[in-house]
């Protein structure tokens, strides 16, 4: 603003009388107000862009296409998947933090572009929490520890012993720094002492691809990713690597019931949005996204797939990723892992 404007306008503010002054403040403030819930009661007037950070075919792309599906057929606008992929998420997440804040750009973040990646990265070019609202939790997923089926291993203790017998041989694959599918190894890793090697790829996909063609030996997945290929036996489930066994596959011990006690290593995405959109557009996003994973077709999917929903404000969203990312940080730190 104008400096010399400025000024001119605070003379003429401060001779008005006291009552002037606050109804004027008033009327101000309820305009605010008032322009914020027309515009929420409006949005969306236009397509909405959901931005995937990582390849087709992860469960953050699936859910992000059943939302936006569900999304088009009640607000009869198109919502568009874009998959940005690279960094381990970072390049799709900061297009998002940089975009304008109107409701209409969204990532599906994960526990690594919001929880992980700002410690794990030596450079990040967004502030997970700053840069960004907390819209909604979507799912979160149980991870499982798989092998190529040529690996005579059937169980975790068959695992370290193979490896500890060939150190370096043994190879682990991940979507890419900064994944739970690289924590995850970084962990065993640490918790076993084994010498095992790191093949960090673009996406779960192409990761999974050359496991199953066995150029690769093992892969901490996100288990709905792997299930199919487990229950054909083309790849062998070893261990769950959450606290608890998973409905999807109710055979197969946790990490800690293996003899790595306390190891918990679970995926999770969420929707967010641009700091400073309107909290009238985020509170009707998050009520459509709540709808969405509550409708039968949906809900029914979800234990089958390991996967889990736990609905919430976007308030208890946003509370929830920053104890992840403090949960995250102490670990990475512990470790001392990096992914450049």
């Amino acid at each position: 603003m104008n400096a010399r404007f400025a000024a001119h306008a605070g003379k003429h503010v401060r001779t008005l009388p006291l009552g002037a002054r606050v109804f004027g403040c008033l009327l101000a403030f309820g305009g605010v107000i008032v322009g914020g819930n027309v515009q929420a009661q409006d949005y969306p007037t236009k397509s909405i862009r959901m931005v995937v950070p990582f390849p087709p075919g992860g469960f953050s792309d699936t859910y992000a296409r059943i939302i936006g599906a569900k999304m088009n057929e009640s607000w009869g606008q198109q919502v568009v998947v874009d998959n940005r992929t690279g960094a381990g998420g970072n390049i799709g997440a900061d297009i998002v933090a940089k975009s304008a804040a109107d409701g209409y750009t969204l990532v599906m973040g994960t526990i690594g572009t919001h929880a992980v990646n700002v410690t794990l990265f030596s450079k990040l070019p967004y502030d997970p929490i700053r840069d960004f609202v907390a819209v909604a939790f979507v799912v979160g997923a149980d991870g499982l520890l798989t092998v190529h089926p040529s690996l005579p291993v059937k169980s975790v203790k068959d695992l370290i012993a193979l490896a500890r017998s060939k150190p370096g041989a043994l190879t682990y694959a991940s979507a890419g720094a900064g994944t739970t599918s690289h924590l995850a190894g970084e962990l065993f890793k640490s918790m076993t002492k084994l010498d095992i090697t790191h093949v960090p790829y673009k996406g779960n996909v192409p990761a999974i691809t050359d496991l199953l063609s066995g150029q690769t030996s093992m892969l901490f997945a996100t288990l709905p990713t792997v299930l199919s290929q487990v229950q054909a036996g083309r790849l062998r489930g070893i261990a769950v690597l959450g606290i608890a066994r998973s409905a999807a596959a109710p055979e197969l011990p946790t990490l800690t019931e293996s003899g790595l006690k306390g190891f918990d290593v679970s995926n999770w995405t969420g929707v967010f949005a641009p700091a400073g959109t309107p909290a009238a557009i985020v509170s009707k996003l998050n009520a459509e996204i709540m709808r969405v994973m509550r409708l039968p077709d949906v809900q029914a999917n979800l234990p089958k797939q390991g996967l889990t929903f736990n609905p919430g404000t976007p308030q208890q969203f946003a509370y929830f990723v920053k104890a992840e990312k403090d949960k995250w940080g102490n670990l990475v730190r512990a470790i001392g892992v990096k992914a450049d």
